[in-house]
């Protein structure tokens, strides 16, 4: 048995089937089946192409959706079914994860939520807005009451959930209705639990308007239809419902989940109405039935809220249509003018400032003055901050200024000179420094100056696709203007490498006329420098009781996840680790705005959550062993030469989906899991540092520590800031020369 049926099912609509099965074919998975319900004779034929690996139903032309879902659900062996519409698609290695999640969930687990995609007929991978809902409902097993502000809310879309077989048999007669958002809603009404997986696994695919038969004015009314019988269903009681669904089932919600569908039916209601063109008498009775279901549904208790939102619903509930159009043009007048008002201040104050930025490039050039900033102004960071530091040592004439942005300018070290983005001084230092340092690139306006240089540091060593590299891979590009992109690099006069790989790497990916400078990268020296003392420093600020082993968990930011959701049960890893091994968990710095998944886990003691801990090299200094998936944590951290267990439980999404240089499983730093299962033995026994891991390290760091050796810094200072030969410069010391910093048990 199967743990997934992926159920294709409806015409072949534009050809979009095609696609779908082909991708598909290309990436089997023993634990997943495929079954197609081709409605009509073209997606007869193309499915035809794909047998017998693939079961195909034909079914007759006119076949509605939900016989077709019917057809195809009626066949299925897998213990899981993956309902996916024919014009729709999967991300490459989708079915696969959605099966192995699927395999490690409890049996009171009836429905698993995902996130998906959008593209249209003019965009392809548009992010949906369910991301950060999923991260909060995390990975656990949940009651719908539990999660209903966040579940509710998901785009209701059959194809972003899997349901377990026997469910979905048991309330067939509730989901097999030609309503599709109606039967969404209704798997989380009837289910007993649900969990999520906050990753993308499935691609809507809107047609163009125009392509479509007109809505019928019984199409916009049955909106509200929908919503009613939804609500009765949440009950359990008799009431309306929608043609081909029973009135009456036995729904789980609580009094707190009826309430936060009936301000998901209002918001819809009153989005339809405002957004949706409707003829006059059309729109006058959509109102007046979303206004009679706003107040027959309206739950005891119930209070609006302020404000605007407030002032629509209560025009809603008295039927005031007259009112409410006027409440909207007012509304839209309003806007206009204060959208016209910031408009023209913007658009004075940018000609101000551009007018200051241009008069500030007629001085002359400040060879004193250096300009710092990493990671999108957040601070001093990274190997803008290592070449600051050996800056003010050899060559202290020269004035370093960092931009940071307003909420970052508070944790700056004490007394360092910093300017705010859009400020007169900012602009002035921008257009009088000499030297223009980042590990990412100055804003498209930034002029570059004949006299002044750019010196691009980069942050990590690449494993995933960067740059003009990315314009095949458009799910990670997300839209990026590649033109302005190349303005930006032909800025460039320095780009920092840790290795041979990196340079060739960043010569393919930004293809211009900057200098590489094999000098290191100068955040790596500190592997090089620090002392025992600085290490025992470090694990006495981080609460590392003396001899426990510490373990730095630093998983990467993926494309196609908004939030982020710790892709191992890192309660239970911590429990089988035991009580003298601590976990470092730091989650990637792009999900900074994201509530965090570890806040129950903190208190445990079990756990350290060091996600906004600075600097990251504190944290791999602390550390006896990292465990990472595909970030560039792995290259710098392998310079000292302590174990690494790498994580890939989805290695062939990323794969597939952000495009990498190199297979890292055919050439990983160390042992490789795939499951938390095979992690935990590796962590458990004395794989993780035996001889195969060891010599997978060796070969590791001699492709990818190349030129890290504790001097890195000092040779950018004095090649770039000093003006000092190639020649004249430290050599980089041979990998078997060098003395990484002490590990943790030799520095007790």
């Amino acid at each position: 048995m199967p743990e997934l049926s992926v159920i294709v099912h409806g015409p072949n609509t534009q050809d979009r089937l095609t696609g779908l099965l082909a991708s598909l074919a290309a990436h089997p998975h023993p634990d997943v089946e495929v079954i197609v319900a081709a409605v009509g004779p073209w997606a007869q034929e193309t499915a035809r192409a794909y047998a017998p690996e693939m079961l195909v139903l034909p079914l007759p032309d006119g076949t509605d959706d939900a016989a077709a879902r019917s057809a195809g659900a009626a066949r299925a062996s897998g213990r899981w079914l993956h309902f996916v519409h024919a014009k729709d698609g999967l991300p490459a290695g989708a079915p696969r994860t959605v099966a192995e999640r699927v395999a490690q969930l409890p049996d009171e687990v009836d429905v698993l939520l995902f996130d998906h995609v959008r593209s249209t007929w003019e965009t392809a991978g548009l992010p949906s807005s369910d991301g950060p809902r999923l991260a909060r409902a995390g990975r656990a097993a949940h009651p719908l009451d539990d999660i209903a502000r966040s579940a509710l809310r998901i785009t209701p879309l059959l194809g972003n959930r899997a349901l377990r077989t026997p469910f979905w048999h048991a309330h067939e007669p509730h989901l097999t209705t030609p309503d599709e958002p109606y039967a969404a809603y209704a798997t989380l009404l009837l289910a007993d639990h649900v969990a999520a997986l906050n990753q993308v696994a499935y691609e809507h695919h809107e047609l163009r308007p125009e392509s479509l038969p007109p809505v019928t004015p019984e199409q916009h009314h049955a909106l509200v239809d929908r919503y009613e019988a939804l609500l009765t269903l949440a009950t359990g009681a008799a009431g309306r419902a929608v043609p081909a669904v029973p009135a009456v089932a036995p729904g789980h919600a609580s009094r707190a989940t009826h309430a936060v569908l009936y301000d998901v039916m209002i918001r819809d209601c009153l989005r339809t109405f405002a957004r949706t063109p409707m003829p006059d008498p059309v729109a006058r009775e959509f109102f007046r039935r979303a206004a009679e279901a706003a107040v027959r549904q309206r739950p005891p208790g119930y209070r609006r809220p302020a404000g605007p939102e407030g002032i629509r619903r209560g025009l809603l509930e008295e039927n005031a249509y007259t009112g409410y159009r006027a409440f909207q043009a007012a509304n839209r007048s309003r806007r206009a003018a204060k959208s016209a008002l910031g408009a023209r201040a913007r658009q004075v104050s940018a000609a101000l400032g551009d007018h200051h930025y241009r008069r500030s490039l007629s001085r002359p050039v400040n060879p004193n003055l250096a300009v710092f900033a990493a990671y999108w102004n957040r601070g001093v960071a990274c190997n803008p901050a290592a070449i600051a530091a050996k800056l003010s040592e050899l060559a202290p004439q020269i004035h370093p200024v960092w931009v940071v942005t307003p909420d970052n300018a508070p944790l700056l070290p004490p007394h360092t000179d910093h300017v705010l983005p859009g400020t007169r001084r900012y602009r002035e230092v921008l257009a009088t420094a000499k030297y223009l340092v980042n590990n990412v690139n100055f804003p498209n306006a930034v002029v570059k100056r004949p006299d002044a240089i750019h010196l691009q540091t980069h942050h990590g060593t690449p494993l995933k696709r960067m740059g003009v590299d990315q314009m095949d891979f458009p799910a990670a590009a997300k839209g990026l203007d590649f033109q302005a992109l190349l303005s930006r690099i032909d800025r460039w006069d320095y780009s920092v490498s840790a290795n041979s790989h990196s340079t060739r790497m960043w010569e393919r990916a930004y293809p211009s006329r900057f200098v590489s400078l094999d000098h290191g990268y100068p955040r790596n020296d500190v592997y090089y420098t620090a002392t025992a003392a600085d290490i025992r420093t470090i694990r006495d600020r981080l609460g590392i009781p003396p001899a426990h082993r510490a373990i730095l968990y630093a998983p990467t930011h993926r494309d196609y996840e908004a939030g982020w959701t710790p892709r191992l049960d890192l309660a239970t890893l911590a429990e089988q680790l035991g009580k003298d091994t601590v976990l470092l968990v730091r989650g990637h710095y792009f999900y900074g705005g994201t509530p965090s998944p570890l806040t129950a886990l903190r208190r445990t003691g079990r756990v350290i959550d060091v996600s906004a801990y600075e600097p990251v090299e504190d944290l791999a200094l602390a550390a006896d062993a990292l465990i990472t998936d595909y970030s560039s944590i792995m290259f710098d951290y392998a310079n000292l030469d302590r174990p690494i267990v790498v994580h890939a439980d989805d290695w062939e999404t990323y794969r597939s989906t952000r495009g990498v240089y190199f297979d890292l499983m055919a050439e990983p730093p160390g042992q490789v899991a795939r499951t938390q299962q095979e992690l935990t033995e590796i962590l458990t026994t004395s794989a993780w540092h035996d001889e195969a891991a060891t010599k997978a390290r060796t070969a590791f760091r001699h492709r990818f520590c190349e030129y890290d050796d504790g001097r890195a810094a000092e040779r950018v200072v004095r090649r770039v800031f000093l003006g000092e030969s190639e020649d004249a410069l430290p050599p980089v010391t041979p990998l078997e020369e060098r003395t990484p910093a002490p590990s943790p048990r030799e520095a007790v």
